[in-house]
């Protein structure tokens, strides 16, 4: 008896503090209406704290970056592009100015420390077609004082080095449009341009001291060309100045016809440009092939000048500007590309190409080739400061550019 009362006592004990805790409990949970009165009160308070993004001071220097050098707004702007590949670091003055909302008028000069001369005006008008098309009228002068010229083939010599300059007026026209926005590219032009060949500057021999115009088709000649061209393609990249993805598949076709008709040729260019993103654009290995064609009309020859090429800092960054020189060229580049930041984007690559005088030669057998690292500054849509160190079989080179390599 005495247990069974011991245990209806421990009993009641327990059931006594189970509904206690139970009210307890419910006492202690707000009911909807409570909630809601919760949740409005923090939403109140994250509202007296809302306020517009405030950039960081990096992101405000890039845009005034892009602003002065991209896509100038200023009336004054520097200018850093160079006459001719090869003429050395530039740099010049530009001139500004808004005709009509979006389109721009800009007058601009430059000059190099090899004493590459260039002066120019340009009209853009972005947004033509609803947007779909652009126009760009280009006018100028350029000055050229020491190309550089190696003779013809894969296998010249460092040594052989002869020297050439001109002067070149021009003027030109080129409309780009989108009949499908952000995929098919269409695009056409012609330029009217003289290139007045004449003896080179610097350290090596001019070209006419080591060649003769039977040995050297173009040379000492002053011939007027027009230019025409057209290109179909495929591009979906977010911008040809800078991307992290997309591509681009095109074929473009020249004509250059010479008035004298002794000098006159056509030229085919196929180009690849894919950009493959990696860890959500964390890296990107971006990857490139051109090959250029050329074929010279009846009874006419293609100038040593305008003959595909292959050397510099924007295809074999290891060689020099104009390295090599032929009929016919092949070109293989591929980059590591790895983001520090918005702005900073570091990258490993390596190129390969050769020319030939004939088209079959065009393969992959005995190809020139470096090797390299880079640093760039960049926007969002373009790339503002290039530098890139690059070994060859023939030393080290250093390339400082405004551009992205493809």
């Amino acid at each position: 008896m005495n247990t069974r009362g011991h245990v209806l006592r421990v009993g009641l004990v327990s059931l006594a503090l189970l509904v206690t805790i139970s009210g307890a409990s419910m006492a202690q949970t707000p009911t909807p209406d409570t909630r809601q009165v919760v949740i409005e009160e923090a939403q109140a308070d994250k509202v007296n704290v809302l306020h517009p993004y405030v950039p960081t001071k990096g992101e405000r220097l890039m845009t005034r970056v892009e602003d002065i050098l991209v896509s100038p707004t200023e009336t004054w702007h520097p200018f850093f592009e160079n006459a001719y590949r090869g003429g050395g670091f530039a740099a010049g003055l530009g001139y500004l100015w808004h005709p009509s909302s979006y389109s721009t008028v800009d007058i601009r000069g430059s000059y190099s420390i090899k004493s590459y001369k260039r002066a120019e005006v340009e009209f853009v008008s972005p947004r033509l077609f609803h947007r779909r098309g652009e126009l760009t009228l280009l006018g100028g002068w350029r000055d050229a004082t020491e190309v550089g010229f190696y003779g013809f083939g894969n296998n010249t010599a460092a040594s052989n080095r002869a020297n050439f300059g001109f002067e070149q007026p021009y003027g030109s026209a080129v409309l780009t449009v989108r009949p499908a926005r952000r995929l098919l590219l269409l695009r056409g032009g012609f330029e009217l341009s003289r290139w007045d060949l004449k003896s080179g500057s610097g350290g090596p021999p001019s070209v006419e001291d080591v060649y003769t115009p039977e040995t050297l088709p173009g040379l000492g000649t002053t011939t007027t060309y027009l230019h025409t061209q057209a290109t179909v393609g495929f591009d979906w990249r977010t911008a040809s100045g800078y991307a992290r993805r997309g591509g681009f598949y095109g074929v473009t076709g020249h004509d250059y016809h010479d008035r004298e008709d002794t000098l006159g040729f056509r030229q085919v260019d196929y180009e690849v440009i894919q950009h493959v993103p990696i860890l959500r654009e964390t890296w990107v290995l971006s990857l490139h092939g051109l090959a250029q064609t050329t074929w010279s009309k009846q009874d006419q020859q293609v100038p040593f000048f305008l003959m595909p090429s292959l050397g510099g800092g924007s295809n074999l960054r290891g060689y020099s500007s104009w390295r090599f020189r032929d009929r016919h060229s092949l070109l293989v580049q591929a980059e590591w590309r790895i983001m520090a930041n918005r702005f900073f984007d570091t990258a490993v690559f390596y190129d390969a190409g050769k020319v030939a005088a004939r088209t079959a030669d065009l393969d992959l057998q005995h190809l020139k080739h470096d090797y390299g690292f880079g640093a760039r500054f960049h926007t969002p849509f373009a790339t503002v400061l290039r530098v890139d160190v690059a070994r060859s079989r023939e030393g080290t080179t250093l390339v400082f550019a405004t551009s992205t390599p493809f």
